[in-house]
C-alpha cells in the first residue's frame, strides 16, 4: 500500500488537508486509503500531537522514545524537528536513544514509563510513584495513549516503509540522518 496522492483523497478528508495547510504528511496519505479510519483518528491525533495535558517538550520526549523502540526513522526524523521546535536541544534528542538516568527526575520517570510500556505493557507501581511527583493522573493517561498512538503509527510506517516527508527532511540538522539513526 502506498500513500494516496492528495488529489485522489476522499472529499470527506478535506478538513485534514486544511488542518495540514494543504501539505498532509505521507502517513496521512497512507491512512487516506481508509478515509473512515483517518476521519475517526484525526481528533485524537490533534489532541495528542499538541501535547494533550503534557507540555509539548514532554510529548516530544515520549514520541521520540517510542520511535527508538519502534526503530522508526520516519517518526524519529519527524519528531527531531518537532522536538527542536518544542525547546529540546539536539543533545537532549540524541540522549533519548540512551538510558533514562541522564535526565532530571521528571524526564527520567517519563522515559522510564515509555520503556516499561514498550517492554512490559505496563507502567510499574514504582514508576507510577515517580511519575506522580511530576505528572497528574490525566497526564499519565496521556502518556499511555500517546505511546499507543505512535506504536500504531510506527507499525503502519514500518509495514509499508513510508518515506520521510521532503518538507520535514529539509528541516533536519545535517547530522541527523537515516544512517545515523540505525
Amino acid at each position: 500500500m502506498k500513500p494516496v496522492p492528495i488529489q485522489a483523497w476522499d472529499p470527506s478528508l478535506e478538513h485534514v488537508i486544511d488542518d495540514m495547510n494543504g501539505r498532509p504528511l505521507n502517513i496521512h496519505g497512507l491512512m487516506a486509503n481508509h478515509p473512515a479510519l483517518l476521519k475517526a483518528w484525526w481528533n485524537l491525533r490533534n489532541y495528542l500531537v499538541n501535547g494533550g495535558d503534557l507540555e509539548q517538550r514532554q510529548c516530544e520526549l515520549v514520541i521520540l522514545r517510542v520511535a527508538v523502540h519502534m526503530k522508526s526513522w520516519y517518526e524519529w526524523g519527524s519528531h527531531v524537528v518537532r522536538g527542536l521546535d518544542s525547546g529540546l536541544s539536539l543533545d537532549e534528542i540524541e540522549r533519548v536513544r540512551g538510558e533514562s538516568n541522564d535526565w532530571d527526575d521528571a524526564d527520567s520517570a517519563l522515559l522510564t514509563a515509555v520503556d516499561e510500556i514498550a517492554q512490559q505493557n505496563v507502567i510499574s507501581e514504582e514508576t507510577r510513584r515517580s511519575l506522580a511527583g511530576h505528572f497528574s493522573e490525566r497526564q499519565m493517561l496521556d502518556i499511555i495513549v500517546l505511546h499507543g498512538m505512535y506504536l500504531t503509527l510506527g507499525c503502519m510506517i514500518n509495514t509499508w516503509d513510508i518515506e520521510l516527508d521532503a518538507q520535514v527532511h529539509e528541516r533536519l540538522p545535517a547530522q541527523v540522518t537515516r544512517e545515523s539513526f540505525y
